[in-house]
């Protein structure tokens, strides 16, 4: 293997089966014509995660490899871990990227979850990573009339018991009904935290950025499509009563909920350490060129739209790089829309 960490790693793309269809716009970027939505919605970036799905074990999805090398980040992270993470990062998390960036693209509601928190995922899974996760619209479309939507955060007065009922009937009308139904449009930013329920609705093409785990508690037992969700992936092999234990069932008003987790964008910055220190998060429309200081840490790059070129390299959208913590930095050039994206901010 002969890999240059002083320069930006492109990496292929990945993608991983979900219980949810969707996925049109992400072929779409990446130049296939006549897309279709099926169950590869969901592009997984500079992932070191494998997708957990019951019946799919044996199938390693979600994971990133080097585009001109045979192997995964995560090998390439495990054989040079001060070199690509940095010596602060290294000392707090090891050989751990610590995040996990996606683009999500639902043609169907997706199912009510949760996520655990930090403290939730070593108590019940023993990682020390749980799933907070951040969702940033970068594009929309009406689905048999209905808006882009999410639904997020129980309303007040939802208690466990009534919760737990309305999983024990499957009754969805109900379940959603506890949630506050949100309308979203391009550039709304909403941070969900390790605990809170939600259900990404149709319509919607973001990026997600996220703590590295795939623990998903899902609530219906029947995806709106019609597909049957096995026991496994719904309490993740917590057993149906304490699956229950990762929610968090304080209430909130829709005003609290848009005052607490609607992130206001500041200049090309989506997410900073003021918003949370598990993950950062930027956006650059680049009109000329460019230098990108890495400034000692390591983080990605997604071309989203345009083309030009990256480190002299030509780049175009659905490019994705890899920019290990020694690199030295490098100029971007021409006409085109990128997010960048970082893990703990330590």
């Amino acid at each position: 293997m002969s890999v240059d960490l002083k320069q930006p790693i492109k990496l292929k793309m990945a993608t991983a089966w979900r219980t949810y269809i969707g996925g049109s716009k992400i072929r779409q970027l990446h130049g296939e014509t006549n897309a279709r939505d099926d169950n590869f919605p969901e592009e997984w970036i500079m992932s070191t995660v494998s997708a957990r799905n019951s019946g799919r074990e044996h199938i390693v999805e979600g994971i990133s490899y080097l585009q001109e090398e045979n192997i995964t980040l995560a090998e390439l992270i495990e054989g040079n871990p001060i070199d690509t993470l940095g010596k602060k990062h290294y000392e707090k998390y090891g050989a751990k990227l610590g995040v996990l960036v996606k683009l999500i693209d639902s043609a169907e509601r997706l199912t009510v979850q949760v996520h655990p928190t930090r403290k939730k995922a070593m108590e019940l899974f023993q990682s020390q990573f749980g799933k907070t996760e951040c969702w940033h619209i970068v594009d929309g479309r009406v689905i048999d009339g209905d808006e882009p939507c999410i639904y997020f955060g129980f309303k007040e007065g939802i208690t466990r018991d009534y919760w737990k009922k309305c999983f024990d009937e499957q009754n969805i009308d109900a379940m959603l009904g506890c949630l506050h139904k949100v309308k979203v449009k391009k550039g709304d930013t909403f941070l969900i935290e390790g605990g809170i329920p939600h259900a990404i609705g149709s319509g919607c093409f973001l990026v997600e950025i996220q703590e590295p785990t795939d623990y998903t508690v899902r609530t219906e037992r029947v995806t709106p499509a019609g597909l049957q969700i096995s026991d496994f992936m719904c309490h993740q092999g917590l057993g149906f009563d304490k699956m229950f234990d990762c929610f968090e069932y304080e209430g909130y008003t829709m005003e609290q909920i848009q005052d607490r987790w609607n992130i206001k964008r500041n200049g090309d910055t989506i997410i900073d350490k003021e918003s949370t220190d598990m993950f950062g998060l930027k956006m650059k429309d680049v009109a000329q060129k460019e230098y990108i200081d890495c400034d000692s840490r390591f983080s990605g790059i997604y071309i989203l739209d345009g083309e030009g070129t990256l480190n002299g390299q030509a780049v175009k959208k659905g490019d994705q790089f890899f920019i290990p913590a020694i690199c030295e930095g490098f100029f971007v050039d021409g006409k085109m829309t990128y997010i960048q994206y970082y893990g703990p901010q330590i």
